[in-house]
Formats: C-alpha cells, structure tokens, sequence
C-alpha cells in the first residue's frame, strides 16, 4: 500500500470519481462523497465564474451535515479539478475560491504549476495529477504534485493511449505514493484488478454519466446503456487533445466517426467552443458495456461494493 495522505487515507471504497466535464455538478458530488467514493467536478463547470463560490458552499455545507449527522459513516472527501493551461483564463480566479473552502482534493490536468500546488497545501489539501506516460509523472511529482492519475487506453474523455499493465509499472518503479488508475473502468472487479496491478484506487467516470444525479441529458445517459466499447472513437478533433467519444453523438452532430480530420493540438480550447463541443460530441470510455441501466449513484456504488466484495472472495478462496 502506498503512503497516503490524510484526505486519502481511510475511504470506505478505492474509488475516485472523476470530474465529468460539463455534467458533474454539486448534486452528484455530494451523491458520490454520502456513498462513499470520493466525488468531483471541473471548476470550469461552474457557469458563470461566480457560481463556484455558491457551488462550492453547498457541497461544503450539504457534507458538513451529513458528518454530523451520520458520524459513524462520514461522507468521502470531494475533489475540484483544475485545468492548468493558458486557455484556461480562470485558474487564479477559481483557485482563490477553492482555498476559500480548503477544497480537500485536487485533481490538475493539462499542464502542472508548482504554484497551484503549492496553494493546496497552504492548508494540507492534497494534488493528484492526470498523467498520460511515465514522462509527464515524473514532471508532476517534480513539480510538487502528491499523487498521479495514470490516464490508460480506454479512459473517457481525456485519454492515453498507453496499456494500463505498462503504465502502472513504469510508474510503480519510481514512485511509491498515491496511485489511481483509469481505463474502462466500470466494475467492482475492475477495481480490484486496478488495485493488483499496483493502484491503490480505480478512477471512474463514463458509469457516472448513466446515474440520476448526473447533468447529463437522457439521450446521452440511454446511449451509454446502449453502446459498448466498439461505439468509442478517439480523436483530437474536438479540442484539439485526443480523446473518447461516443461514436452515435458524433453520427448526430453530421459527422462520419470513421473518417475524422485531425485537429491542430496548438489551438486547445476548454472555453466557449469546447463547451458546445461536448455537449453535442459526448465523452465516454471503453468500460461501459457493462453498463445495463440508469441508476441512482447510491445504487450503483452498492454495486460496485457487493462486486468488490464478491471478487476478493474468489481470489481468497
């Protein structure tokens, strides 16, 4: 087991889930941090900028409550994630909102700053960096950051392109703290076999989408019900980063998934364009055939608890 800091160090289950960009919002957070799996959202999902403040308070607050209320089973702490990239013209603005509520984890993509670490631990907040190879998790751990999330094949959104046994290897040669791995992650077992192959959590995003409590629209939700892993394309069309997408919204938007132009990586945008983007192109990983139904976040990680269970009990038997 790695050394792992306070925020991280007694979940219920080793499950993060990862900022869903556009449809995570206070209400799934708070969802996934009462069952028990540490929740969390871009900081960019908060339209327009001042709503982070109001967001951030109701996940604070709405957590706080249930501690008091439930101390034998608190809540799992939440995360904000951060965009660190010059498009990103509200990183100093949202961070200063983040520190205001001593936001417990942070989860930093596209470009690692010491400083931005460094404002996290002012107060003992604790920085996991998405990495895609060993190459970029060895800059961020230089840099400051406490933790990587290793980005494999087959990850939603964002993703890698790097063979999850690979990854998780080259980086369990250097560095022996916190470890979350994502890919196609979906199930209880898939958590534990992340955990064998030397992750101390599972990452998942793409099940999320197909819960309630998540800001995605029903068409998105049944079309993840629906499709399986041959439904995924990856391309940097988008914006401008290769990524996974679901082939139907593609199909939708007038497009043919299967003869799609390159983008120019220099122009990355995560603003205006990119939001329109994913809204009507819709992010998802390689996971999801197991993904039958839409369900309350409550029911899905009592899911995933019982197929945990059930998985270290036929590797013990």
């Amino acid at each position: 087991m790695s050394r792992l800091p306070g925020a991280l160090a007694s979940l219920p289950l080793p499950i993060i889930g990862s900022p869903l960009f556009i449809i995570s919002n206070p209400k799934l957070v708070i969802a996934q941090c009462i069952a028990g799996v540490v929740g969390s959202m871009p900081a960019l999902n908060a339209r327009p900028a001042s709503q982070l403040d109001e967001w951030l308070a109701e996940i604070t607050e709405t957590l706080a409550a249930h501690d008091r209320a439930h101390p034998d089973a608190p809540a799992a702490p939440f995360a904000i994630n951060q965009i660190v990239h010059k498009s990103n013209d509200r990183l100093e603005h949202d961070m200063q909102m983040c520190v205001k509520y001593k936001v417990p984890i942070y989860i930093t993509s596209l470009g690692a700053r010491e400083d931005i670490n460094a404002a996290a631990h002012s107060y003992g907040g604790v920085v996991l960096h998405d990495v895609i190879n060993n190459k970029h998790a060895h800059k961020a751990i230089e840099k400051g950051a406490d933790g990587l999330i290793a980005v494999a094949a087959g990850a939603g959104g964002h993703a890698g392109v790097k063979s999850p046994f690979a990854l998780i290897q080259e980086i369990r040669q250097w560095f022996d703290g916190p470890v979350a791995l994502s890919g196609a992650i979906s199930t209880g077992g898939a958590v534990l076999a992340a955990q064998a192959m030397g992750a101390d959590f599972a990452y998942i995003g793409s099940a999320f989408i197909a819960t309630e409590e998540a800001r995605a629209s029903e068409a998105y939700k049944q079309a993840i019900v629906e499709s399986n892993s041959d439904d995924i394309i990856y391309s940097n069309l988008f914006t401008g980063v290769h990524g996974n997408y679901l082939a139907p919204s593609i199909r939708a938007a007038g497009m043919d998934p299967e003869n799609l132009p390159e983008s120019d990586p220099t122009a990355m945008n995560f603003g205006g364009s990119a939001t329109k983007a994913w809204k009507d192109i819709w992010g998802c990983g390689q996971g999801i055939g197991a993904i039958d139904k839409v369900q309350s976040t409550a029911d899905y990680v009592l899911q995933l608890k019982r197929e945990y269970q059930a998985a270290r009990s036929r590797i013990c038997a």
